[in-house]
């Protein structure tokens, strides 16, 4: 082992080790792992940089655009809604749920479909009596096995697709990798529909828990007429900074202010409504003039009326809340929205509400005012996981359906060899805008540019792995183990590994570390690279078991009330099928 290979796996571990404990943000570690390749001399510019100009990552911004034209139209979310309004029947309703979806996966990006899809199928629930924790992680599962399809389906096609290129192989064709996702996703649904809707848990939602415990998180204090600071700003009261407290609502007669401004003034007789660390209550019950009102019949429904509403959210993997304090966001004046309580890992934050620091997963219950809809759909900040009332506009429909005939004729185009994936993508980008259906602007907010910054970087990670000696020296250890026990057992071993490291990092990271191994694993057995591509593809987007693997799985996590085992008990089995489907179906196609 030369230093340089021992430098690249010490990185490496040092990557994986900042991924797992979430020490920043995915896209700046990686991005830190390749800087360091670049400084030390492993990597020259042009190396490093390739990434930027892959034409699978050019296509996966590409795509971001498409979905978001179509998610804002809201075309797919009716289309499903009318397969499943009319049944009662747990189990068909999810058969006739999951199939649709698979499909509109195969060829849209999963992240936007499980985020208009979850608000929708808890309304469901709702109306039904039903539990969303048993719909929402075969809702983000059935994406993922979509996802499988078609090279389009996921990032992580499209990422091994470039780097195939990189290669000089061919690349995917468009429906090549649905050789072995199509048995996948068949059987997995099968599993899902039959045996795992026994397996999950049968959760109340976060909104319906807190309307129970309301005590823990609303507390209403009275102003008298000997307060101090009556006919004062909230801010110059010092209602603005208390500790553990926050003054989310002012009942004035008939009249409900929120979320509260700081310029917000204060009269006799006001209703101030805290949430929050409810148990440092005692610390206003010691200014005179602010009697704690202990008969309250306060509620969390009754916060609710025609301007304000009670919305659970998600905080996205692309926010630029990540890593800040609630107090650092200026969340009500940006939102229009006051946070009354913040769950992580199923349990709730037992802190301050402004001296949170938010991650990636977070949930957060939200008071909103009125104009926190609008607020919302220009912002990529958080994923709304509850039902809002939105008006049905024609136009977006009559552009939903612009972009929908547009990205299906470019699709048959790609399939009859016409354009490549990238040109035609490009092309549908273009119609797009021309045809007003979005606006540059919009086009602009639609690209997650961390996405594209962490895949950038992970392949320039990648070549440093193929440069250094690094994957010939992975692969020699690996073929020496499995070589005695044949083929199979090395399909095993390539699959186990790419699956573990999309686990516990990020699927795209995964697929550009592994993809230069499988190669060199390829050459070595003398077989076919393409085998080992689609393993690789495959294994990096077959992420079951724990909610941090997958971007959609962690947008399930809080909304469900799901615990981290929950995916396991469920996950755990359907990986195992996954694998040995995909394993079977491509020793068979590529092999024997």
């Amino acid at each position: 082992m030369t230093w340089e290979m021992g430098f690249v796996l010490f990185v490496l571990i040092l990557m994986m080790v900042g991924l797992i404990f979430e020490l920043a943000r995915p896209d700046m570690i990686v991005f830190i792992s390749l800087t360091m390749f670049l400084l030390t001399g492993i990597l020259t510019p042009d190396e490093a940089l390739k990434g930027f100009s892959n034409q699978g990552m050019l296509t996966i911004a590409l795509l971001f655009i498409i979905a978001g034209a179509i998610q804002k139209s809201g075309i797919v979310d009716r289309l499903t809604s009318k397969l499943i309004g009319e049944s009662y029947s747990p189990r068909l309703s999810m058969l006739k749920m999951l199939v649709p979806i698979s499909g509109f996966s195969a060829i849209l990006n999963n992240t936007p479909i499980v985020v208009t899809f979850t608000p929708l199928i808890r309304k469901w629930c709702e109306e039904r009596g039903l539990s969303p924790s048993k719909f929402l992680i075969p809702l983000s599962y059935a994406t993922i096995l979509g996802g499988t399809l078609t090279l389009l389906g996921t990032s992580t096609n499209l990422v091994v697709h470039g780097l195939m290129l990189d290669f000089g192989m061919k690349g995917f064709s468009l429906f090549q990798l649905g050789i072995v996702g199509g048995p996948a996703v068949i059987i997995g649904l099968a599993y899902i529909i039959l045996i795992g809707h026994y397996i999950l848990p049968n959760n109340k939602v976060l909104t319906d828990t807190v309307k129970e415990q309301t005590r823990e998180y609303l507390a209403e204090m009275t102003v008298e007429e000997s307060y101090e600071s009556i006919n004062q700003s909230v801010k110059n009261a010092g209602l603005r900074k208390l500790k553990g407290l926050y003054l989310i609502e002012i009942i004035r007669n008939n009249e409900r202010i929120s979320p509260v401004k700081g310029s917000t003034k204060i009269y006799t007789g006001d209703r101030l409504i805290f949430t929050g660390l409810i148990s440092t209550i005692a610390e206003l019950q010691k200014v005179k003039g602010l009697t704690l009102y202990t008969g309250t019949d306060l509620n969390l429904d009754t916060l609710k009326n025609g301007n304000v509403q009670l919305v659970e959210a998600v905080v996205s993997h692309q926010s630029g809340l990540l890593y800040k304090k609630i107090k650092d966001t200026e969340f009500r004046s940006r939102f229009d929205s006051a946070v009354i309580a913040v769950h992580r890992n199923n349990e709730r934050v037992k802190s301050k509400i402004g001296e949170i620091t938010l991650r990636a997963g977070d949930t957060l219950l939200l008071i909103c005012g009125p104009d926190f809809e609008q607020r919302v759909r220009e912002s990529t900040e958080f994923y709304v996981t509850t039902p809002l009332e939105k008006p049905s506009i024609l136009e977006d429909q009559n552009k939903g359906w612009i972009a929908l005939v547009t990205l299906f004729s470019m699709i048959a185009l790609v399939t009859f060899s016409v354009l490549s994936m990238f040109n035609a993508m490009a092309l549908t980008v273009v119609i797009l805008i021309l045809a007003k259906v979005v606006t540059p602007e919009e086009a602009k907010r639609s690209i997650q540019f961390n996405v594209l910054l962490l895949i950038a970087s992970a392949f320039g990670i990648g070549m440093a792995i193929l440069k250094t000696g690094t994957a010939e020296w992975i692969a020699n250890g690996l073929v020496q183990v499995g070589r005695p026990f044949g083929i199979v057992a090395v399909l095993v071993l390539i699959y186990l590994l790419t699956n573990i490291f999309t686990e516990v990092i990020t699927n795209s990271a995964a697929a550009v570390m592994m993809f230069p191994i499988g190669m060199e694993v390829a050459d070595k057995m003398n077989v076919d690279p393409m085998a080992f591509a689609v393993l690789v593809a495959i294994a990096a987007s077959a992420s079951f078991i724990t909610p941090i693997g997958y971007q959609t799985n962690l947008i399930v996590y809080g909304p469900g009330g799901y615990k981290f085992t929950d995916y396991m008990k469920i996950g755990i089995p359907l990986s195992l099928i996954v694998m040995s489907i995909t394993v079977f179906m491509v020793n068979l196609v590529y092999i024997n």
